[in-house]
């Protein structure tokens, strides 16, 4: 697919490419490609202790709370921070297995998470960031703690590829324990559809968010979900809830656009109040073309 002077991947190309860590260098070509400067942007500095003034030190670095309680001058001193930690939270649950009508075009939701999750790993991992994993549903179920080395990106398509046993999702124990273990400030993003406790799910970013973490959510929705294609005598399962609806869509389709265009407005409006990039992702658009969109606006965003 070609956007303007660029060339994109096609979902279905991209789906074509069994291995999961073939397809992440694959995507990651195309981004780099797209953008022009790291899109990663991370603490620059981190306080390191105090030290007593001397003639000479930079007056904007002295503490003066520690002057009004001590009647003595102290200045700040940092360590420089030069990579970032990225920690990937994919959503394994039931509702990421749907696969849409497209027959085999585009790929389902969960592959198309764990595309996006590898492919950003590959990217951090190239910029010699450390990167860490973890697939959850109800639970942290299969996961990989923060590392550099360019074989990590093996461990992290060996957790996305994991067998599971998905069941429904439970955002805030999930973020809960994240926000609880994770050992220091970093960027999480979550990979999900979303669909689940939303009070849930932003509880638990704002435990992230109080802990020093910088955020981002990726939400993924089938392009059925987004777009309601659906004609004729049609039956919808439950993939959480065991439970199914005989309907005639047409009849259905005005007020599904509407609720979904409510749920999007929630979401959206959420995750800005909490200071989280966000970016919905279609599984039927280019991977590639979806990370160089997002990553280019969040680096505009923090010059």
């Amino acid at each position: 697919m070609t956007r303007g002077s660029r060339r994109y991947l096609r979902p279905d190309a991209v789906h074509r490419i069994h291995r999961l860590e073939l397809r992440a260098r694959a995507v990651v070509e195309g981004v780099l490609a797209g953008l022009h400067k790291s899109p990663y942007k991370g603490q620059s500095v981190e306080f390191l202790q105090h030290r007593e003034y001397v003639r000479g030190d930079d007056l904007r670095r002295v503490d003066w709370k520690v002057w009004g309680r001590q009647d003595r001058l102290y200045v700040k001193e940092f360590e420089e921070e030069t990579n970032l930690r990225l920690t990937l939270l994919v959503d394994g649950s039931t509702s990421m297995d749907y696969v849409g009508t497209g027959g085999g075009s585009r790929p389902g939701k969960y592959e198309c998470a764990a595309t996006l999750a590898a492919s950003l790993a590959w990217l951090a991992l190239s910029h010699g960031d450390a990167v860490g994993c973890g697939v959850f549903d109800d639970r942290l179920r299969a996961h990989v703690p923060a590392r550099t080395r360019r074989s990590q990106l093996t461990s992290v398509c060996d957790v996305l590829e994991a067998p599971r046993n998905a069941g429904p999702g439970d955002f805030l124990r999930v973020l809960r324990t994240a926000a609880e273990t994770l050992p220091k400030r970093g960027m999480v993003f979550v990979v999900s559809d979303l669909l689940g406790d939303r009070d849930g799910i932003f509880k638990g970013l704002q435990l992230l968010r109080t802990r020093g973490h910088d955020l981002a959510l990726l939400h993924v929705m089938d392009d059925d979900e987004l777009d309601f294609p659906f004609e004729g005598p049609t039956r919808f399962e439950g993939l959480e809830v065991a439970d199914h609806l005989a309907c005639n869509p047409r009849a259905l389709r005005e007020g599904y656009l509407a609720a979904l265009g409510r749920f999007l407005t929630e979401v959206r409006t959420r995750a800005s109040n909490l200071r989280c990039d966000y970016a919905l992702v279609r599984t039927g658009e280019p991977v590639d073309a979806a990370l160089v969109r997002f990553l280019s606006r969040r680096a505009s965003m923090a010059v």
